[in-house]
């Protein structure tokens, strides 16, 4: 019998003194692997090259055992050649009444063909794993997205029209928005018309003071705008993928301004935008000097009341962390728990699951590791991507060929106002919870401690929104099964962001809502949808409601100060870290 060599082994020893560079290679290897990769994700845009080779060889495979499938596809354009006009899936491209004149009805009715021959082609495949069926059938769309008709003047012909209309001046003006949002680019100056929406200015303006800041986030405290308030306060975690202020936009359409105009005492996270120095702060981090330090704070500038905990997105994610480590330590200061398209099981998370899979996951932390953080480009790159004809190619058409120029307002200049991701969070974010959901399977660990959601008990009130492709609604609607407690859902329209802010008064709003008492049977999401009554106008007024009948203290007399000696109010909001570049 030989024993094996190992490190610690007399051989081992003998040949590492002999030749020093055995032991070291593999380090060494390592490391010019994640240089390259990082040096190589700049080219990509961040995609790996090895994920896609991957899937598109998966796809092949699967594609070429379905002989069946492979001859429907190739008479599926005979079958269509003579099909009248059709509208097609809702397509805002093809909305002018030109595009059902001949030829260009022609150019829609085949750009649709394509679409469904390549949905055919790359969907339901027997055998494919559904992580490659949608990422091929991403890339496909992105394909047809950047050949579709609407994009070049020859097949549009509205641009034709402008064309005709203007001289050729709309061209001309198409260059002109052209350099002048390459100058920007390049100069890194922020997009045209943002200037009129300044943080403090004209956006974020809720009066009050930073009551606290740590190296990763300062507390805002709103001032009081009625003579009585409620008992209890309302902290609210937003994602750190974004600034707080969306919550806090202009007067009209302010959630923040709105609330403290209920009666309500309100406390808003804004997060610090990360750099180089912070690549190692890590979710444990952002739980103990984020989310954890702001409850401190709070119940100590409230003593003797509960706290209103609310996140948003992945503050809504943190939020639920939180309450379930809270839950672990058989700490009750929660008196209840509210999610804005917020996920804590991510085995449905939407579109975002093309860009997070292993293979992404590895060369994207290659990426970040050489810079230390996510770049707001990149993320803005990928969101992009998820609605590329209306958020990418659209705008080219409109603003170069046709030379127009949107409007910039409130909603879209906060977009432009992105942040960045720490390194070891963002990796830890998407090993974790994304890709192996360790928080929903009970093995996630925090602080110390392992969490999982059943232990939460607290009511909740979840809002999904019907066209988010960040959150998907039926992923949020799963916070009925893996919490403990009521919980009330609201579905309202819009998306991600717009969803969201929905102030009352806007006749264009709906949303359904209805309860689940636990303990008793849950419906699936699309049943829940049948049945839950709907409403017109603003979720906002549901949430009040029920923030209302959670409160067992009776209203009290306003703050008239902010803070207390131990928390002392720092400056005005909306303070420094929402100022970041």
């Amino acid at each position: 019998m030989f024993d094996p060599i190992t490190p610690e082994s007399p051989v081992a020893d003998s040949r590492a003194s002999a030749n020093p560079m055995t032991w070291l290679a593999p380090d060494m290897a390592d490391q010019a692997d994640q240089t390259w990769q990082g040096w190589l994700s700049h080219f990509t845009f961040g995609l790996t090259p090895a994920g896609l080779a991957e899937t598109g060889f998966a796809w092949l495979s699967h594609l070429t055992l379905c002989p069946g499938r492979l001859a429907e596809l190739a008479v599926l354009p005979l079958t269509h050649l003579h099909d009248p006009f059709a509208e097609g899936p809702r397509d805002s491209r093809f909305r002018s009444e030109l595009w059902k004149q001949w030829p260009w009805r022609q150019y829609v009715q085949n750009f649709h063909l394509a679409q469904a021959f390549w949905d055919r082609a790359t969907l339901d495949i027997p055998g494919l794993a559904p992580a490659h069926a949608r990422s091929i059938n991403f890339v496909a769309h992105q394909v047809l997205n950047a050949l579709s008709p609407a994009n070049f003047w020859l097949t549009n012909p509205e641009i034709q029209k402008a064309v005709r209309q203007s001289g050729g001046q709309n061209l001309v003006q198409g260059l002109i928005h052209f350099y002048e949002d390459w100058q920007r680019r390049v100069t890194g100056q922020r997009p045209k018309g943002m200037d009129a929406f300044i943080p403090g200015r004209t956006v974020a303006v809720t009066p009050g003071r930073v009551v606290f800041r740590n190296d990763l986030i300062e507390l805002i405290q709103y001032a009081p705008q009625t003579a009585d308030v409620h008992a209890a306060p309302v902290l609210i975690l937003p994602a750190w993928i974004m600034k707080y202020y969306i919550l806090d936009l202009s007067p009209h359409n302010s959630l923040v301004k709105w609330l403290v105009g209920q009666g309500h005492t309100v406390f808003m996270v804004s997060w610090k935008n990360p750099g180089s120095v912070d690549r190692d702060k890590g979710m444990d981090d952002y739980m103990r000097d984020g989310a954890l330090a702001a409850l401190d704070a709070v119940s100590d500038i409230v003593p003797g009341q509960k706290v209103n905990l609310a996140g948003y997105c992945l503050g809504g994610t943190l939020a639920l962390i939180l309450a379930a480590w809270l839950a672990v330590k058989r700490d009750d200061r929660l008196q209840s728990l509210s999610l804005f398209a917020a996920q804590g099981d991510f085995t449905e998370a939407g579109e975002l699951s093309v860009f997070v899979t292993d293979s992404e996951v590895a060369y994207l932390k290659n990426m970040m590791r050489a810079q230390g953080y996510l770049d707001t480009r990149q993320m803005a790159g990928a969101f992009q991507m998820l609605r590329s004809s209306e958020s990418l190619w659209s705008h080219i058409v409109r603003d170069y060929w046709l030379g127009q120029r949107a409007e910039m307002f409130d909603l879209l200049a906060w977009n432009a106002d992105a942040t960045r991701m720490p390194y070891r969070m963002h990796s830890e974010y998407l090993e974790k919870l994304f890709l192996q959901n360790a928080f929903i399977n009970g093995h996630y660990r925090v602080l110390g401690e392992t969490v999982a959601p059943e232990n939460i008990t607290l009511p909740v009130f979840a809002v999904g929104t019907e066209s988010d492709h960040v959150a998907p609604w039926r992923s949020v609607y799963k916070v009925h099964q893996f919490t403990a407690g009521d919980v009330t859902f609201a579905l309202t329209n819009g998306g991600h962001n717009a969803g969201i802010v929905s102030e009352p008064g806007r006749t264009d709003r709906h949303y359904c809502l209805a309860e689940h008492k636990a303990g008793t049977p849950l419906q699936s999401p699309d049943d829940w949808r049948a049945g839950a009554p709907c409403h017109t106008g603003s979720w906002w007024l549901a949430w009040d409601d029920w923030l209302s009948r959670q409160d067992k203290a009776a209203r009290q007399s306003a703050p008239v100060a902010f803070g207390n000696a131990r928390f002392p109010p720092l400056e005005a909001a909306p303070g420094l870290y929402v100022h970041q570049p």
